[in-house]
């Protein structure tokens, strides 16, 4: 995989429910494609910065914020920048340009069904 590309991450989501891009963890043996799939996803999370970069966008009043709205992370803001695209490679942002200003939101349906890949109780 080169240091550029964004992994596909098939979930589909829909009104009622969240189908994951892998079975749960429960289900048996990941296979090599799921199993690299979920590691991108979760080896974006695995940096602290990047980790306090996802939090800050999600938990922002509205569920999307600016660039400018979360860079107080104790790095310089093309660090900021690195990581964050990062994030969005992984498919856990998503990102729209307006004027100068990008503007980041957490991509629920990634994060649901990464969170059902984990779920022990299925």
């Amino acid at each position: 995989m080169s240091k550029s590309e964004v992994v596909e991450l098939p979930v589909l989501a829909t009104a009622s429910a969240v189908v994951p891009c892998c079975p749960p963890i429960t289900a048996g043996a990941l296979s090599q494609a799921d199993a690299e799939k979920m590691a991108a996803m979760f080896k974006a999370l695995s940096d602290p910065v990047r980790l306090r970069l996802f939090s800050k966008v999600a938990s922002y009043p509205g569920g999307e914020a600016c660039v400018c709205d979360v860079s107080d992370v104790g790095v310089s803001q093309p660090t900021v920048s690195h990581h964050l695209k990062k994030l969005r490679e992984a498919g856990l942002l998503t990102s729209e340009r307006r004027g100068t200003w990008v503007y980041y939101q957490v991509e629920p349906a990634v994060v649901a069904a990464m969170s059902a890949m984990l779920d022990l109780r299925t």
